[in-house]
């Protein structure tokens, strides 16, 4: 959608300008300009967007005026453009509305010296800009309008396509061969973290896209009872086919396998067929949009695979399918939640008992839904992020002046934006290092495609401009899947723009390459000099974050399970996947191809698999203890409280030997929690009841989390000393 809006708005402003004559360097102009007024405001409210690209305007005036009266004063305009680039950076703490002005100011200042835009040309300029400006708002506002409404109801259905393939692979599992099995499992995990990425930008979306917060947090927590269902459902499906239970880390440890045994479920003869059939209706539960979910065939189907919440319905078959078909119960019941929140209340004159269950539970449930607090960045001065990027592209952008000046008078600012660039979305030095990577090969790639490309149109400008339209939306496109993708675009739309302002050349473009490779040198020179933040350094502040917020959401649902008070776990859950999902990103840069420290990326994967795993056992206490004040079939078990204390002061433990290497302690590892495990005569935990498999997450949290300790060299007690209760 970013795309279509960039080139749409694009679009409009040349038309615009081909109306009045205007000539080709104010065309490109005009293009550029138009690309970034869109492409900067990323605010969520409508009426934020348009209070944005209204000072936009004046912002951009005022940048091109400056870069037209320092045109020919080298020195007064580079201080200028420094002491722009921090100002521009250090806008970010005032949140998006200072991030886009920043950016509008920036890069308009880098069109004035593109064009070489002079002050007799200013009036033109100012039309051009004015021109673009408005044709930004009229694709924004009218033409490819941008609400949170409209961006939550993509999303919505978004996840449901996604759930769909989730419950295709699920379908796939159940017949796959033993030669077939790995193929089958990495699309499972592809599946599965696709669906929780779908969730986690659904959350973001929920407050502005929602009429009020109890809509919101009803969807909220729809949203993830289905992610949590479906990704049970795959579990118990890989430990119905498998003659041993398969760890959860294999869902969550890419290239993890599985033994390449006989498909254990092809023994089970009648069942293995309902089995596969319920599948096929699951999906097809999914699959269907609201208008066509109707009739008294797919209520036959909703009500049948409700029913295998109730263990009198469950088929003849051994315990491990019989698990899968409670979790094809349990999906049922979630998508039937999320269609009510969704779609509004459905015909309910063909529902059966365990239909009817489900649905007073579903309203009972939307009576305890209450709201989370944000939490605010308290930290100051240079501690704060945006003051200390705006330092480093500072003087990272100084570097880069000096340099670029000896390299060429005239394209010395490509290292300047170069340089800039690679600071976006950054907070650590190892990140910076892997982006600037990632633009040199994209931008060497993007000069060979800009060589065919310029001898492809020759004179013939239109047909140029459509291919910068197309490289345009390939940039946006790419952006959230590869930024050397993406740079592979900006670097052929400007071999592009060469040719339509008739100074494209090899060498200018063999120069980019020149330009870039500095300017991502001196970027990664600033970040290691001008106030470093080591990779290690960021690594472990989210990894203590992730270990907080993993011992918050186990401790308060085990609290709950036990029978104290009702709290918001759902939105603890999900602070823990977001802190997750900020680890995971600051360790890329230990992941790449590029890291020469191998044992170091192998443990890196592991530790998030690791903690992928914990948080999958979180949630699945978490969606189990909200059940509580509504269901009659999950009841408080006070022994729990005792059994998740040892998880809490293990996590404590780790979490102290993270900030603090001289903490001393052990982590326990005794079979407590497996002792209760075992205990399947005992009232209320025997197989196959709501105890059973809450103590069965409790003991795969236990052990993950001792996984973790020794993954972080912490020390681990024997399982030979004396027994925790």
């Amino acid at each position: 959608m970013a795309g279509l809006r960039t080139v749409g708005a694009i679009v409009l402003t040349l038309v615009a300008l081909a109306l009045l004559h205007t000539g080709v360097t104010l065309m490109v102009a005009g293009a550029m300009a138009a690309m970034v007024a869109t492409f900067a405001i990323r605010e969520k409210e409508v009426r934020g967007q348009a209070v944005t690209l209204a000072l936009g305007l004046p912002v951009a005036l005022a940048a091109v005026t400056l870069g037209s009266l320092l045109h020919s004063k080298v020195i007064a305009g580079d201080l200028f453009f420094l002491a722009l680039i921090f100002g521009a950076v250090y806008a970010r703490r005032f949140g998006d509305r200072g991030m886009a002005l920043g950016l509008i100011g920036f890069q308009v200042y880098f069109i004035s010296l593109f064009v070489h835009a002079t002050v007799p040309a200013l009036p033109e300029l100012f039309v051009t800009l004015a021109i673009a400006f408005a044709c930004s708002a009229v694709v924004r506002f009218a033409l490819v309008p941008d609400t949170p409404e409209r961006t939550l109801s993509r999303l919505r259905e978004a996840f449901r396509a996604r759930l769909a393939q989730l419950v295709a692979t699920h379908l796939e599992l159940v017949d796959a061969g033993p030669k077939q099995l790995d193929n089958v499992l990495d699309d499972l995990r592809r599946h599965t973290s696709r669906l929780h990425e779908a969730a986690l930008m659904i959350q973001g979306r929920l407050e502005e896209g929602t009429r009020d917060a109890t809509t919101a947090g009803l969807l909220q927590r729809r949203v993830a009872d289905a992610e949590i269902a479906a990704e049970r459902l795959g579990m118990t499906l890989l430990n119905a086919r498998s003659a041993e239970r398969t760890d959860t880390l294999t869902m969550h440890l890419p290239h993890a396998t599985v033994p390449a045994t006989a498909n254990r479920m092809q023994a089970e003869g009648d069942a293995l067929t309902t089995l596969r059939r319920d599948l096929e209706a699951l999906h097809l539960l999914v699959a269907r949009r609201a208008p066509d979910d109707r009739g008294t065939a797919l209520a036959h189907v909703r009500n049948r695979l409700l029913g295998y919440r109730d263990e009198d319905n469950l088929p003849r078959a051994s315990p491990a399918v019989q698990d899968a078909f409670r979790g094809l119960g349990e999906a049922a019941r979630a998508v039937l939640g999320l269609r009510l929140a969704l779609d509004g209340p459905q015909d309910e004159s063909d529902d059966t008992s365990a239909t009817t269950r489900s649905r007073e539970e579903f309203d009972a449930e939307d009576l305890a839904i209450v709201g989370a607090e944000e939490s605010e960045d308290d930290r100051t001065g240079l501690q704060r992020p945006t003051t200390r990027a705006a330092f480093q592209v500072a003087v990272g952008s100084a570097l880069a002046i000096v340099g670029g000046e000896f390299l060429s008078s005239q394209r010395w600012y490509w290292a300047v934006l170069t340089c800039w660039v690679v600071f976006l979305n950054t907070a650590s030095t190892g990140e910076i290092l892997v982006k600037g990577y990632r633009r040199l090969l994209g931008t060497a790639l993007g000069v060979v495609a800009g060589v065919g490309l310029a001898g492809l149109v020759g004179n013939h400008t239109w047909t140029a401009f459509a291919l910068v339209l197309l490289c345009v939306f390939g940039m946006f496109f790419t952006a959230p899947l590869s930024y050397a993708l993406m740079s592979f675009f900006v670097t052929a739309m400007l071999g592009l723009l060469y040719t339509l302002l008739n100074t494209y050349s090899l060498a200018t473009l063999v120069l980019r390459i020149e330009e870039t490779a500095l300017g991502a040198a001196c970027g990664i020179v600033a970040a290691v000099v001008v106030l470093p933040v080591h990779t290690d350094r960021r690594t472990d502040e989210h990894l203590g974050t992730v270990l907080v917020r993993l011992r918050e959401a186990v401790s308060a649902a085990v609290e709950q399970l036990s029978g104290g008070p009702a709290v918001d776990l759902l939105s603890q859950a999900r602070d823990l996947d977001t802190a997750l999902n900020d680890l995971r990103d600051s360790t890329q840069p230990l992941m790449h191809p590029i890291t020469p420290l191998r044992v170091r990326r192998q443990t890196a994967r592991y530790l998030v698999a690791l903690l992928e795993t914990c948080a999958y056992h979180a949630r699945s206490l978490a969606a189990t203890a909200e059940l509580l004040p509504s269901s009659k079939t999950v009841a408080a078990d006070p022994r729990l409280e005792r059994v998740g204390g040892r998880i809490a002061r293990n996590i404590d433990l780790i979490v102290a030997r993270v900030q603090d290497e001289d903490a001393e302690g052990e982590v326990a590892a005794g079979a407590s929690i497996a002792s209760m495990l075992e205990a399947g005569g005992s009232p209320g935990a025997q197989s196959g009841t709501v105890t059973f498999r809450v103590l069965r997450h409790l003991q795969r949290l236990d052990e993950g989390v001792v996984g973790i300790a020794r993954a972080l060299e912490v020390p681990v007690a024997g399982r030979g000393g004396r027994k925790n209760g």
